[in-house]
Order: structure tokens, then C-alpha cells, then sequence
């Protein structure tokens, strides 16, 4: 039993750490002063993951030991010129003040110069304040992380913020926002770049689930008036229970006892959304949920969760998440058939 568990370990240290192979895409993770310890290693544990299809090392400015915004410190093994041979670059979040988010370290700033024209460039959260400032962003839709917001686009005020999203991806430049969706951009460029199957075994070996749309919403705080009887939760309870039927603004808000005119404003006050948008959102969530666990078709799903047709869900899915619904099965399926396989592997 216990050489059985020794070789298991093993095996998966093999997987999550394999050697990369002959000509592996180069990621160069850069460490500036005051960078999160844990989106500093994303990197290393998603792209590292991919058996060997990625080399991934970390770099600080100036070659010396990097200050965390924790009680540790972190010395990378490469200074900033590995920058210049990289094919991505990921900048991980880093402690800020409202001085450096306006003038970064000029350290950060002449390693970045070094990386050549065409590398493909990555933020995790705050990292995008070191992009932005280098004017790499300038004319481009991006994103950080929503508490921030504010104050980005205060300082550049060329960059097309977007908060309410996970990540935007340019193809050559990407911005994600804050802890987690560091997780979904690294798959997504796994996917990007070897297609959903090995992005769904890699989620599958880092335990974290395969896929969220860049489109998503951040989980952006909203002050919420207290639910009663004379709120719109009622009806929103109401509506959940009958999602596969129409629900028109004028039903919604004759149950819930209003004009439709008090109703819309008051639901945009409770949710921070039109009710057309709430049910169509909650349609969408209820379909992914069916295209995931079930083998009904893509016309049977549509009618269970109240699109007129099948059409329909594919036009609402690939607007929110990019994809069509066959797609969107595929890349559960994938990693589902994997975790299902007998296989004693991770």
C-alpha cells in the first residue's frame, strides 16, 4: 500500500511539474516588488501543468529578492533579461499606492522595454496599472480589478476600462482581474493555444473548474436596499420557478404588485440589471447548467429554459461566452470523460 502511494505521488509530481519539451513556449513571469504570492504562481501551477508544452520561469528587475505583500520574500531565479527571449509575459498583481499605480518602480518600467515586439503580454489584476502606464494599453478595451476601477481610469483615461469582466483578451495582449481569473486567463490561453481538451486536463490536474467566459461578471459589490415584501425578491423567486414560460416586464410586474415603470427601476436598484437582462441571464445559467449534466439536446434545452428556440440559445450563448451551446458541452464533456475514465492517473 504504501509503495502504491509513493508511486502515485510521484506520478503526479511528474504531471504537475513535467520538464519542458524541446521548443516549449517560453512564459516569463515578472516579479515586482510587493507582488501577491498566490497569482504569482499561477502561472507556474496552470501552464506548468500542460505537460511540458510551456517553460515557465520568473523573473525579477534587477536580479535580486523580491518583497511579497506577505511576510515572505521570493528570489527569482532570472533577472530581467530572460524578459528578452520570452514569447509571454505575465505581469501577476503587486501592492500599490496612489503614487506608484501613477509612476511605477522605473525598474519595472526599463524591464518591460526589454521584452521584443510580437511577445504576448498578460495582467493579473494590478498589473495593468504597469501595462497602462508603459501605454501599452492606450486605445484598448481592458480590465483590473473592479475596487480599482475608479482610480484607473482617472489615471489613464486612453485605456477603455471595462470592470464588470474577467478578462479581455486582444490575441497579443491580455488583462484579467483580480485572484481567481488569473486562473481563467492562464487556461484560456491554454485553450487559445492547444484547444479545449488539454485546457479541460489541466483544470482537471489544478482542481478548478474548466471554463468561465472572459464576458463573465466580476462579483462587483453592490449596496442591496433590505429584501421585503414590497421588493422586487419576491417576484424574482417567482420567475426562477418559471423560467421555461414568457415572462414579459408587464407579468413580472403585475406580480409583484407595481407599474412597470416603478418595477424596472426598482429592479435595476436591487440587481444592478434590466429584468429582461436578469431572465436572460438566469435562462443562460440554467442552460449552461443542462448543457453540462444532461444529454438533452440543444432544442430541448432552449425550450426547458424558455428560449423560442434553439436559435435563440445559441445566439444569447455565443454573445455572452463566445461559444455555441455544442461547443460549450464539448469542453465539460471533456474533462468529464477524463474524470470518469477509471483511470488511476490525476
Amino acid at each position: 500500500m504504501l509503495v502504491d502511494v509513493a508511486a502515485r505521488a510521484a506520478e503526479l509530481e511528474r504531471r504537475m511539474r513535467p520538464e519542458p519539451r524541446p521548443g516549449a513556449h517560453r512564459v516569463v513571469v515578472l516579479a515586482l516588488d510587493g507582488v501577491y504570492p498566490f497569482e504569482l504562481g499561477i502561472p507556474h501551477r496552470v501552464l506548468g501543468s500542460a505537460d511540458g508544452r510551456y517553460e515557465v520561469l520568473s523573473a525579477g528587475v534587477d536580479g535580486r529578492p523580491v518583497r511579497t505583500d506577505s511576510d515572505l520574500t521570493v528570489t527569482p531565479a532570472h533577472g530581467p533579461e530572460v524578459l528578452a527571449g520570452a514569447d509571454t509575459v505575465v505581469i501577476p498583481p503587486y501592492a500599490i499606492t496612489a503614487a506608484s499605480a501613477a509612476t511605477p518602480d522605473p525598474r519595472a518600467l526599463a524591464a518591460l522595454s526589454r521584452v521584443r515586439p510580437g511577445t504576448r503580454l498578460v495582467s493579473i489584476c494590478t498589473g495593468a496599472f504597469l501595462l497602462a502606464a508603459a501605454g501599452l494599453l492606450d486605445g484598448r478595451r481592458a480590465t483590473t480589478h473592479w475596487a480599482l476601477a475608479d482610480h484607473f481610469q482617472e489615471l489613464f483615461p486612453r485605456v477603455e476600462l471595462d470592470a464588470g469582466v474577467l478578462f479581455v483578451d486582444h490575441g497579443d495582449l491580455l488583462t484579467s482581474a483580480g485572484a481567481a481569473s488569473g486562473v481563467d486567463v492562464c487556461l484560456h490561453l491554454v485553450r487559445q493555444d492547444h484547444g479545449s481538451e488539454v485546457a479541460s486536463e489541466v483544470a482537471r490536474r489544478c482542481v478548478v473548474p474548466p471554463y468561465r467566459d472572459g464576458g463573465q461578471a466580476q462579483y462587483i459589490e453592490r449596496p442591496l436596499p433590505p429584501t421585503s415584501a414590497t421588493g422586487t425578491g419576491p417576484t424574482r423567486d417567482w420567475a426562477l420557478r418559471r423560467l421555461e414560460l414568457p415572462l414579459s416586464l408587464e407579468e413580472l410586474a403585475a406580480h409583484a404588485a407595481m407599474s412597470t415603470r416603478t418595477f424596472a427601476r426598482r429592479f435595476r436598484e436591487e440587481t444592478g440589471l434590466s429584468p429582461g437582462r436578469w431572465v436572460t441571464q438566469q435562462r443562460l445559467r440554467r442552460a449552461r447548467h443542462l448543457l453540462e449534466s444532461s444529454d438533452l439536446s440543444v432544442e430541448r434545452v432552449a425550450h426547458e429554459v424558455g428560449f423560442a428556440t434553439a436559435t435563440s440559445l445559441r445566439r444569447h450563448l455565443a454573445a455572452e461566452a463566445g461559444v455555441a451551446p455544442s461547443a460549450y458541452r464539448r469542453t465539460f464533456r471533456a474533462s468529464g470523460s477524463s474524470g470518469s475514465s477509471g483511470s488511476s492517473g490525476p
